[in-house]
């Protein structure tokens, strides 16, 4: 049996995780299988640049941490070697970065996550992932009202320049 100093620890982990997970904008779990040292420590490093932690825990302590926010649906994917992205402020980002990852990688899967405090299948986190970012639909939406707004420029300008001549 585990001394009662390990079994203290080991709460305490469970409750910093739920901690993290509670205060987590998104939650993604992966399966982190046959990839190697050189190609993890990027994907943390691009990871951090979005703000978001990347964390390779055994699946009891996640298990017990999910189940203390009260989320049992993830429970089953919990098996094999599992990894979890929490990022308190942006979910498109890390979603993004573990996809385009997952692309690269054949034996990195994502399993499932929580976006927002609801609990999301892998297929879901794929398809948020393969949206533009905002900047980008900013951007797209700008050039659309543009171009309408040019096209009105030049049609006000035809009718002054045709109410000149008559």
């Amino acid at each position: 049996m585990a001394s009662e100093t390990i079994l203290k620890q080991k709460q305490a982990e469970v409750t910093a995780l739920a901690e993290k997970i509670k205060a987590a904008k998104c939650v993604l779990l992966t399966e982190y299988r046959g990839i190697n040292v050189t190609d993890v420590t990027e994907l943390r490093a691009k990871l951090r640049s979005s703000n978001a932690e990347y964390k390779v825990m055994k699946n009891n302590i996640m298990k017990r941490a999910l189940d203390e926010c009260g989320i049992t649906e993830l429970d089953d994917v919990l098996v094999g070697p599992t990894a979890i992205i929490l990022d308190n402020e942006d979910y498109l980002a890390p979603s993004k970065a573990i996809y385009e990852y997952a692309k690269e990688n054949d034996f990195y899967k994502i399993k499932g996550g929580i976006i927002d405090g609801k609990v999301v299948p892998p297929e879901e986190i794929i398809t948020l992932a393969k949206l533009p970012s905002k900047e980008v639909l900013v951007a797209k939406l700008a050039g659309a009202l543009l171009g309408n707004i040019s096209k009105l420029a030049v049609a006000l300008d035809q009718v002054k320049a045709q109410k000149e001549n008559a």
